[in-house]
């Protein structure tokens, strides 16, 4: 369902001031558990929890892209029980929600190094790639053994290689179009929960002129309405991407 300009001005935005890309860093799962005296799996599954409502606001209220960082490279270095039980989730998400996900018409896409997760979880990945592939809604981008810093490195490799097949420089295009992004919209607004104010190795080169949104909440207590309180206040931030604003020259 599709918000409406009055239904969106209920919520204190307008369609004008909706980023178009929204990235987010979902931290905290692990502390949120064990503050609670749980388990840090159960912390993992109440961050898809979030995450699914997130979804659903992001794709109602006319965002254009979704990108959540759900596996780094650097949480390889998790212990393996704790790998297995995000992999596990995966799988379940992907079996439990692509249904409503392709109804919506969301089309999901991975980013990073897929190939490093077990067969069956690049099988449901994958699966939900290709059902979604036409999909004209939200593009829900979700960062699987993503690094930004080896992203940028394999853009350069791809773009110089074929640069140099044509016997020519690499252009700067060249190298976006070789992004695991390439095509989206630039990152509007940086999200990141749990407290940290660190972009960690995520989206370096698309974050240059997004506007960042640290909260001290956990990922699974960052409901819809505090997604509200980001996104209001993205809408009340005078952006100027280097030069000046109307109100700056007055």
């Amino acid at each position: 369902m599709k918000y409406s300009d009055a239904q969106l001005r209920e919520f204190g935005l307008t369609r004008e001031r909706i980023p178009r890309h929204v990235a987010i860093i979902m931290d905290g799962n692990g502390r949120w558990a064990t503050a609670r005296g749980q388990m840090r799996s159960a912390g993992h599954r109440a961050g898809v929890n979030a995450l699914r409502d997130i979804i659903r606001f992001s794709s109602d209220a006319g965002v254009e892209a979704l990108t959540v960082y759900a596996f780094s490279t650097e949480n390889k270095k998790r212990p393996p029980e704790e790998i297995g039980v995000l992999c596990a989730l995966l799988i379940e998400y992907f079996k439990k929600e692509i249904d409503e996900l392709d109804e919506n018409r969301v089309r999901i896409r991975s980013i990073g190094e897929l190939n490093w997760f077990p067969e069956n979880v690049q099988a449901a990945v994958r699966n939900a790639e290709i059902r979604t592939a036409k999909n004209e809604g939200l593009k829900l981008n979700i960062a699987l053994n993503y690094g930004s810093q080896a992203e940028i490195i394999r853009a350069m490799q791809l773009a110089s290689m074929a640069a140099a097949r044509e016997g020519r420089v690499p252009t700067q295009a060249d190298f976006e179009a070789n992004l695991y992004t390439a095509g989206l919209p630039e990152v509007d607004l940086l999200i990141r929960t749990s407290g940290e104010e660190r972009i960690s190795n995520f989206l370096l080169y698309q974050l240059a002129y997004a506007e960042l949104y640290f909260t001290d909440l956990y990922w699974p207590d960052f409901t819809k309405e505090e997604y509200l309180k980001a996104l209001r206040d993205f809408a009340g931030r005078a952006r100027r991407f280097g030069g000046l604003t109307a109100k700056d020259r007055a």
